[in-house]
């Protein structure tokens, strides 16, 4: 029942601090959906700015640009001054950037403030799942994980409802407000517990678990946990970045979050959610007018990764990833096989709706799963020690990955068919389900010590007192 799992105070303010952290997300699905909309709007003759198509393009390219450069200072932030910091810097440095959007009237402005806002959007996607797994109870940990991802697809559908509608400046007035509202709760909100033990600010983490939780004495017991595993970690020689290739938990970690980052956008999501209009006239399917197909893809992708946030820790995380990658898998094969068809000459007519229902089939099972859930457990697998080497290099991954989709996509397109992406890209959706099945241990409702214990091959027994956040979210 809804009001004996979250109508609890630790429960509601982990629940409330979460889509407040994210609130930046929904900025970075706006973001990313900008240049959708306004690439038409700067080509055409009612622009305030006049670009050509090639300088158009740079504006998308910017970002990325900024997002790989600002990875050194994020990793340093992230460490040096906390989580929550950090996130403030990255906000203040976002909030800049879209007034400069906003009030710009040469592309040069856009250009820097592209690239600024792919740094400091890069340095929240690093600090806020950081945030987030360090504040939450085992039991809903995948669930607030997953809100960030959600409330990015918002942002995303926010984009393409406002930016081919209304006024230019009133998508960078939505954004300031979202930032500006997020950076004021900031200032009030408690740092992590795990970031202040590693400070050895004892009673400070205290004071912060506290908030998130209901019962004191469970809050010792947590608290002694916590204080277990960094004290175990500090026996052990100082972290650096080697240690991801020497430590054997810290590698298969690695593998692991390398494999699923790159699976994510070797499935195509960037190919589709920036070329769906393009694939959809390619198969000369049932015409749906681009604004409209556009707002249904990213609608979908909302639903399905709502009822992915909500089933996570029920159905578990390796469940979810292993249905998505192999739904995902034959959703593209299917549009795939289409073109090839149509390309050879065969009569398709008569199945032309295929394209529409694998591209929206695909929307649907890829946020299901394998869009959602590798965000989540890279910031579960990655020990407190090494987290900020690890979910840095995760979004380097993930960053380079989505330059390799996109160029594998526009090459293959010019050269053998349009068909021959998503045949590979569905063999990488297959193997990554068979990589998941053999290689990726279930985290759903194990603490950060537990999972460190199963990637060094260790037994895992039962805790001698079960931690309650409120209520038994088993139940």
């Amino acid at each position: 029942m809804i009001e004996k799992v979250f109508f609890h105070k630790g429960t509601l303010f982990q629940v409330f601090v979460s889509f407040t952290v994210n609130m930046i997300a929904l900025t970075d699905g706006m973001a990313g959906g900008w240049t959708a909309p306004m690439i038409p709007y700067f080509l055409s003759e009612k622009s305030h700015i006049k670009m050509t198509r090639n300088a158009a393009d740079w504006l998308e390219t910017s970002m990325l640009i900024g997002a790989l450069v600002g990875l050194p200072n994020t990793f340093y932030l992230v460490r040096k001054f906390g989580r929550r910091k950090s996130l403030m810097f990255a906000l203040s440095t976002v909030i800049v950037c879209w007034i400069l959007i906003a009030i710009g009237d040469r592309v040069e402005y856009l250009y820097v403030a592209r690239f600024f806002s792919g740094a400091g959007l890069n340095m929240a996607f690093v600090a806020v799942p950081m945030y987030i797994s360090e504040i939450s109870h085992k039991n809903i940990r995948g669930f607030l994980s997953s809100i960030g991802y959600v409330m990015m697809l918002v942002g995303v559908l926010i984009m393409y409802s406002v930016g081919p509608f209304l006024a230019y400046f009133v998508s960078p007035v939505i954004a300031i407000s979202l930032l500006g509202v997020e950076l004021v709760v900031c200032i009030f909100l408690p740092e992590s517990p795990y970031y202040l033990l590693t400070l050895n600010r004892y009673e400070d983490a205290r004071i912060s678990l506290s908030r998130f939780r209901d019962n004191p004495a469970e809050v010792e017991v947590e608290l002694k946990d916590m204080i277990e595993a960094i004290e175990a970690e500090r026996n052990e020689n100082k972290s650096s970045i080697k240690d991801l290739f020497l430590v054997d938990s810290y590698r298969k970690s690695l593998i692991i979050m390398i494999v699923l980052n790159t699976a994510q956008q070797l499935s195509s999501f960037e190919v589709i959610l920036m070329n769906i209009h393009e694939i959809l006239e390619s198969a000369e399917s049932i015409y749906i007018e681009s604004s409209t197909a556009a707002i249904i893809f990213s609608a979908i992708m909302l639903v399905a990764s709502c009822l992915a946030a909500l089933l996570m820790d029920n159905l578990g995380r390796k469940f979810l990833l292993i249905l998505s990658s192999v739904l995902t898998g034959i959703s593209l094969s299917s549009l795939g096989t289409f073109l090839n068809l149509k390309l050879l000459g065969y009569n398709v007519d008569s199945v032309s709706w295929i394209p529409v229902v694998s591209v929206m089939m695909y929307a649907a099972v890829f946020k299901f799963g394998l869009g959602i859930v590798p965000s989540v457990l890279c910031a579960e697998i990655f020990s407190p020690k090494i987290k900020a080497f690890g979910l840095t290099a995760a979004d380097g991954v993930y960053v380079a990955s989505s330059v390799v989709a996109l160029q594998l996509f526009l090459q293959l397109k010019e050269t053998v068919g349009i068909h021959w992406p998503f045949y590979i890209f569905s063999c990488c959706s297959f193997l990554t389900s068979l990589f998941v099945a053999m290689f990726v241990p279930e985290t759903k409702g194990k603490t950060f010590e537990e999972i460190r214990m199963i990637l060094e091959g260790k037994s895992v027994s039962n805790h001698p007192v079960e931690i309650s956040c409120g209520a038994d979210f088993r139940k």
